[in-house]
């Protein structure tokens, strides 16, 4: 475990999509990353259908990744195939969906450890609070901020990042 080495990159980090199958992150090199711990049954879960506008509108610049987890009031109790379903169902979403994951405490995926720690993306040290918590990621792999899920995903502090 290196310390204080913001030069672990994050195209390094292993995760699987929601269908199970490995996600190279590393395919996203040049275009921005917006990481958001998503979830079904929440307040912000209407969060979906922005997310998904922006998605649209930037892709060739931007990939939007959800990352479902069940640690805020259990609101995405969900196994991988219902989850997608409802995703779909419900939002026509079309950006990438991994594994259901811890964001935080003792079982935190190396993702958000990568996402919340500054020993690890050289910038800040955060907490998730919440579902729908977003952190944006350069297209050079470099973290540039950190948003709470009342930042609403087409909001000017997500967007003048993309112009």
């Amino acid at each position: 475990m290196s310390q204080n080495n913001p030069s672990e990159s994050i195209y390094d980090i292993q995760i699987n999509k929601l269908s199970g199958e490995p996600l190279d992150l590393s395919v996203y090199k040049n275009k921005y990353l917006l990481f958001v711990n998503v979830a079904s049954e929440c307040g912000f879960t209407g969060q979906y259908e922005g997310l998904q506008k922006l998605y649209d509108q930037h892709k060739d610049k931007l990939m939007v990744i959800g990352v479902p987890c069940n640690q805020f009031g259990s609101q995405e109790p969900g196994s991988s195939e219902e989850i997608q379903t409802f995703c779909q169902a419900n939002y026509g979403v079309t950006f990438v969906m991994t594994e259901k994951v811890d964001v935080k405490g003792e079982n935190q995926h190396p993702l958000y450890k990568w996402l919340t720690d500054t020993s690890k993306n050289g910038k800040t040290s955060t907490t998730v609070k919440w579902n729908f918590q977003k952190y944006l990621i350069g297209p050079n792999g470099k973290y540039i901020d950190y948003y709470y899920s009342i930042t609403k995903p087409l909001s000017s502090k997500i967007t003048k990042h993309l112009k």
